[in-house]
């Protein structure tokens, strides 16, 4: 048996479990509006995110202030599901993959409900023994956005893509 062979089968299994640990460590941190913990999950520097409506940024730290700004007040309740990761190590220091996400949100300011599936394409890079998300684009694939405001739901929206936001 080739033991180097055997090896490097084996650093990739490590790599793609690392990935998959780091994608879950970032949509818990969604959750639980830590933003520090959601920042550690991407590379410093230049680095592609696309979002769609939520918008298109060069950088993490412009994504976080966003995420700040908009996300992380009490009223907004959120739950990030990533699931179905296909996960390819491409080498010792880079990896795609693609995640399915169910994104359930209850903003009970403006008595709304929206729920959101779609899908990450991502690609990761492994700086300083640990891997971080390089590039990450999210594509909406449906949305239902529900208004409760009279005790009753209301549709607002149903379908694919999502309205833009306004």
């Amino acid at each position: 048996m080739d033991t180097q062979a055997l090896e490097r089968r084996l650093q990739k299994l490590e790599d793609a479990e690392a990935i998959r640990t780091l994608k879950a460590r970032y949509l818990f941190a969604c959750d639980r509006k830590d933003t520090v913990a959601m920042r550690g999950c991407f590379v410093d520097g230049k680095l592609h995110i696309d979002y769609g409506v939520v918008g298109t940024f060069d950088n993490a730290d412009t994504l976080v202030q966003l995420f700040k700004d908009v996300g992380c007040h009490p009223h907004m309740v959120e739950m990030h599901h990533g699931a179905n990761p296909q996960i390819e190590v491409l080498d010792a220091t880079r990896a795609r993959g693609t995640w399915s996400l169910h994104y359930f949100l209850v903003n009970t300011q403006a008595k709304s409900l929206t729920q959101l599936a779609g899908y990450y394409e991502d690609e990761y890079r492994k700086e300083g023994g640990g891997w971080k998300i390089s590039s990450t684009r999210f594509i909406a694939t449906s949305t239902l956005a529900l208004d409760y405001t009279d005790g009753a739901l209301k549709a607002l929206f149903a379908g694919s893509p999502p309205p833009l936001a306004g």
